[in-house]
């Protein structure tokens, strides 16, 4: 196995999951669960990204072409959904845990787009179309699970700060939560339309 390109993928990766920036959002949308199912929340939104991941890596590309789907088009679709989880942070419609709310935090956002979103997408299909052999495909895989790890690592362990802040801090947090998730969501929609616009001065 290629060790460079292992240390490679795990730290673009680990940069973009951002597992540090990920505990807040994660603490602010699981808090008020119980610890049991705050930590299968946790293993649900890895397993899900993991997933996303491997699948766009495998056949990303090819899956775009077939829906005729650009990238820009797929990251505006993540900053869409990051607005709405964001104005329930914000209005705090997202308070009160419902029987499903685990499952549907831990899908969307957790999930993706914030661990499965463009970046980590892209970054992967870029890794895989610049692999020469198995063992280039051997250490994107390993970074990808290592990554994965580490992420789930940081989110199982993420009781504690939730006994620090109690239910009061937890307010708080989700209400700056919401605001970061807003402005990561406002960026994403902008970053998409720019590249529209320069694919489509381009293309005149």
């Amino acid at each position: 196995m290629d060790l460079k390109l292992f240390g490679e993928v795990f730290v673009t990766l680990l940069v973009i999951t951002d597992p540090p920036g990920m505990l807040p959002i994660f603490v602010a949308l699981t808090g008020p669960l119980p610890a049991r199912d705050r930590h299968r929340a946790a293993w649900q939104a890895v397993a899900l990204a993991l997933g996303v991941i491997v699948i766009f890596a495998v056949a990303g590309q090819t899956l775009l072409e077939y829906l005729h789907v650009d990238l820009p088009a797929l990251q505006a679709a993540g900053g869409l959904l990051l607005v709405l989880v964001a104005l329930e942070l914000l209005t705090g419609k997202g308070d009160e845990p419902s029987g499903t709310s685990t499952s549907n935090v831990a899908l969307v956002p957790l999930g993706t787009p914030l661990l499965a979103g463009p970046g980590a997408i892209v970054a992967t299909m870029l890794f895989v179309q610049q692999a020469e052999g198995a063992t280039d495909y051997a250490a994107i895989a390993a970074g990808i699970i290592a990554v994965m790890i580490a992420v789930w690592v940081a989110l199982r362990f993420s009781g504690g700060i939730v006994k620090i802040l109690r239910p009061g801090g937890i307010e708080v947090l989700t209400r700056i939560a919401g605001l970061l998730l807003a402005a990561i969501a406002v960026q994403l929609i902008a970053d998409a339309v720019a590249a529209f616009v320069t694919q489509y001065v381009n293309m005149a």
